[in-house]
């Protein structure tokens, strides 16, 4: 399974601003919207391209266009925080959304609300900001493969060696793109060092 942990100044600039405690939640989505457009440059960085005859202000010459549709598919609630990165990169890009919460006792996803546009020939991102236990992660790529989905790559924020290895046991075909992979799970299923529920800080709930 690949796995792509972003090297770059900007990516651990803007991950530092999400991880402190003090950031609320004004600059904490910009950040993650800032982030977003890192982690889905990287995400679509191996899409074919298809050359097209264009005319510039002084010749005509020849540029390229995706060869193929994207589609992003927002993991409900705290994938809505990357999801104005990909349309302002790719603003075609076709939207879906999965909707799963997490039992608390279990860290299990328990779905409430899916809803897909075509998958079938489409560079498929499933934004899912936090990889903790897999499980949610998992059911959503589960949901879209069933629906068409074949070119499948995960846009993450944070991830844990769990949530890595229950993705490299259940779909070992999908890429994972991150701007960290962090130490571990806390007792409460929790990503630590994290940044805590994503969620929660995006949208100022409690």
């Amino acid at each position: 399974m690949p796995i792509t942990i972003l090297e770059h100044p900007l990516a651990t600039d803007l991950l530092t601003v999400l991880r402190r405690v003090e950031t609320e939640p004004p600059e904490f989505r910009q950040t993650a919207e800032r982030l977003g457009y890192l982690l889905v440059a990287e995400a679509l960085s191996d899409m074919p391209t298809e050359d097209v005859e264009i005319t510039t202000p002084l010749e005509s010459t020849v540029g390229q266009h995706l060869r193929r549709p994207v589609v992003a598919v927002a993991v409900l609630r705290a994938g809505l925080g990357l999801l104005e990165s990909v349309l302002t990169l790719v603003p075609d890009a076709a939207i879906g959304f999965a909707g799963v919460q997490r039992n608390e006792e279990t860290a299990e996803p328990m779905e409430y609300y899916t809803k897909f546009p075509a998958l079938d020939d489409a560079r498929v991102l499933i934004l899912e900001p936090m990889l903790a236990t897999g499980g949610s992660l998992s059911w959503a790529i589960d949901n879209v493969k069933r629906n068409g989905a074949r070119d499948i790559t995960a846009v993450c924020v944070v991830v844990a060696p769990d949530g890595v290895a229950r993705m490299k046991s259940d779909h070992p075909d999908v890429r994972i793109v991150a701007a960290s992979l962090d130490r571990e799970l806390d007792a409460n299923f929790y990503i630590a060092p994290g940044l805590g529920d994503m969620g929660d800080r995006l949208f100022g709930t409690v």
